[in-house]
């Protein structure tokens, strides 16, 4: 059976074979616990853990000290944020800011905050998809814990205003976590120069394994950044998540950072012509696209179809392409994004949107498929 063309990249990335074959050894010959320290067995374990994990940190330009494993990005986001909750509750800094279009592993722990007294504001987006500065700017208190905003949005692929985020929150008591899941290895141009007290990646995002991400730390900002773990059991990773790593995992994570570091640029730039045409030659057909194009991702583009639905257009289109109408995680309930909804998309303009996204090994997307889909679903509602 021919696969259809993948351009689900958002969603899940395959591993670059350079990255399976570093992880190889540590599932068959290389099976020690880096926390083993008698023998050497043990001792290469830590050695290769220790190793991608310098990988990840010199990715973001920080030290090796400052990261700790996780399993994802949706486990970093959430050891932030509701491991910040003692520090809140004791300094009565119950309040909290982040984006109406954050991802569901940063809303869902908010939602929790707020159960718990915390006062959650989710700060409004312009119609292209990103949140002004100046929003960030006249909502700050002196009781404003964390300040939360993704770097770029995983549906649209809008690149928020990371960089002056972190200006406006400097000289400030307000901690900073950027969720960087769909930007780390991509917009590695922009990350190290990023300054932010936590941030949040994810190892299945740039051709690494599943099941494996990192938080950064920063150290010695002077603000009270005290972690409290989710989860007890051991003291591995500084004691804010026990259990015995992944090795495999994280040796392909550090192996797809360090690729990423050498060729995001090159890659980059190949997205870049593949949207560049896919959207010229899509000119043959009434198409919407949502979010600031000059904001968005080389890899990624939402379009609405009107007068389309999107569940119905996948399924014609199934055989022959494999995209997405919104987060993997919440597509399984067909409700309208929560995005799409905060940039303030209509109902039509929100049932045919679709999400193509693409990487690696994908020079071109074949468009004339999409295009007579198109004028067929539109042609059976007249």
């Amino acid at each position: 059976m021919r696969l259809p063309l993948y351009l689900d990249y958002n969603s899940t990335t395959p591993v670059d074979p350079r990255v399976f074959e570093a992880m190889r050894p540590y599932f068959l010959e290389e099976f020690g616990n880096p926390e083993s320290r008698t023998h050497l067995y043990g001792e290469r374990a830590k050695h290769a853990v220790e190793k991608a994990r310098s990988q990840v940190a010199d990715a973001l330009g920080v030290e090796a000290g400052e990261i700790v494993f996780t399993s994802g990005a949706t486990e970093a986001n959430n050891l932030v944020l509701l491991g910040l909750a003692r520090a809140g509750e004791e300094t009565g800094r119950r309040h909290i800011l982040a984006t109406a279009v954050e991802h569901r592993s940063v809303l869902e722990p908010l939602a929790n905050l707020r159960e718990r007294g915390f006062e959650v504001e989710l700060l409004p987006v312009t119609a292209g998809g990103y949140v002004e500065p100046d929003a960030v700017r006249d909502q700050l208190r002196e009781d404003t814990l964390l300040v939360s905003v993704m770097h770029a949005n995983n549906e649209t692929g809008v690149l928020q205003p990371v960089l002056e985020v972190a200006e406006l929150l400097a000289g400030t008591r307000t901690l900073y976590h950027v969720d960087a899941a769909q930007t780390f290895g991509k917009e590695m141009d922009t990350l190290p120069g990023l300054t932010c007290d936590f941030l949040s990646l994810s190892g299945h995002k740039i051709y690494g394994p599943k099941g494996i991400g990192a938080l950064f730390i920063r150290r010695g900002t002077g603000r009270p950044s005290r972690l409290v773990p989710l989860l007890h059991g051991g003291a591995q990773e500084r004691g804010l998540r026990p259990g015995t790593l992944p090795v495999p995992l994280v040796v392909g994570l550090g192996m797809a950072a360090a690729l990423a570091m050498h060729e995001f640029r090159e890659r980059r730039e190949v997205a870049a012509r593949v949207k560049e045409r896919f959207l010229r030659e899509l000119a043959g057909i009434e198409y919407r696209v949502n979010g600031a194009l000059e904001r968005t991702q080389a890899h990624v583009v939402n379009v609405s179809l009107p007068g389309v639905d999107s569940e119905a257009f996948m399924l014609a289109a199934r055989a022959e392409l494999a995209i997405s109408n919104g987060a993997a995680c919440t597509t399984a309930s067909h409700s309208p994004s929560h995005v799409l909804r905060a940039m303030g998309l209509t109902e039509d303009l929100m049932a045919s949107a679709v999400r193509i996204s693409w990487g690696l090994g994908v020079t071109e997307i074949p468009v004339e498929g999409i295009l007579s889909r198109v004028q067929s679903l539109r042609c059976d509602r007249i």
